[in-house]
């Protein structure tokens, strides 16, 4: 007889189960560097295709040979330095420390949707972090999308923090005085065939039953007078139920991370890779895009961090030749 025990319905690894904070992600952990690098990028996910490359990963049975790829096609206007937050360290960890902002950060209508008006003075707040810049451990870009650049035509934009590399706080306190106001590029930052994180938000799906949220067994049609239901809840004594037995609750909209993901393309003509009716929900991919292999977290139109691989692959480089992008 086969044994009449099997494995755990769903994951225990994301617990509680409930919805996102906000709808894009915020980012806490990144990578460490010496080089002055940016470690993240942002963009809209505009749809899924196929893609006719030459596999050319070592080992893979079709290594040489012309395969087809399902692909997800990012939407990645140019990002906005508005400004630099410093953090310090402390017994309970890193604490925000003070920021500078762009002198003209509230001349575009746009930043009023999300930032209030208020006095600032720039050149008070540089002396004040000059002379803390030893005791400064970490400092991150605070940036906005651009989403007026994109096929959403959406206005109001996200505004979020990136992780900057460099050998100490001084260095990179230069080089984010260099950047600030500017805009950044994805093909600054990611090139072809590097691997990288993707963060998300998932589709949200409401209130589900425990069949779809963690995938039990449907119960014989005379078992028990219900059949989407588990089995036992608990024991009779004592009285309770433990947070492990599945239930039901809400389903989506969850903040997930899915680890080194290769990036085959880095394009700057969206007519490359957008269909001649656009994309459906989405519209017309204008300019910058990223084409990654397989598929991410969210629907179309969420936004999507990009983020430098935490542990990459050994070879962290792996390009491909693209032969044809299906539309």
């Amino acid at each position: 007889m086969p044994e009449l025990r099997s494995p755990r319905s769903g994951s225990l690894g994301y617990v509680p189960k409930k919805r996102a904070k906000r709808i894009y992600p915020s980012v806490n952990n990144w990578p460490k560097s010496d080089k002055i690098k940016i470690f993240g990028f942002a963009g809209y996910k505009a749809g899924m295709t196929q893609v006719l490359i030459i596999d050319t990963k070592k080992g893979s049975p079709t290594h040489g040979e012309q395969i087809s790829v399902p692909i997800t096609v990012l939407d990645c206007p140019s990002l906005l330095v508005l400004g630099v937050r410093f953090y310090k360290q402390n017994v309970n960890g890193f604490y925000a420390f003070s920021e500078i902002w762009d002198e003209k950060l509230l001349e575009n209508k746009d930043i009023k949707r999300k930032l209030i008006e208020g006095k600032y003075e720039h050149k008070q707040k540089l002396k004040e972090i000059e002379k803390d810049l030893e005791e400064i451990k970490d400092l991150r870009l605070i940036v906005r999308t651009q989403p007026r650049l994109s096929g959403i035509g959406k206005k109001t934009p996200e505004i979020f923090e990136i992780g900057v590399g460099g050998k100490d706080s001084k260095e990179k306190f230069d080089y984010s005085k260099e950047i600030l106001g500017k805009e950044i590029q994805v093909k600054d930052i990611f090139k072809d065939g590097e691997y990288i994180d993707v963060i998300g938000v998932t589709k949200g799906k409401g209130w589900q039953g425990p069949v779809k949220r963690f995938g039990i067994k449907i119960r014989d049609r005379k078992s028990h007078g219900k059949r989407r239901h588990v089995g036992t809840m608990g024991p009779e004594t004592p009285r309770m139920i433990k947070w492990t037995v599945p239930q039901a609750g809400q389903l989506g909209f969850f903040r997930r991370t899915e680890y080194n993901k290769r990036i085959l393309k880095i394009g700057e003509n969206g007519d490359e890779v957008t269909p001649k009716s656009g994309f459906t929900n989405y519209g017309v991919v204008k300019g910058n895009y990223v084409l990654i292999e397989g598929s991410v977290p969210g629907p179309k139109k969420r936004l999507i961090m990009l983020r430098t691989a935490m542990r990459p692959p050994k070879n962290s480089v792996v390009t491909s030749e693209i032969k044809e992008v299906v539309k």
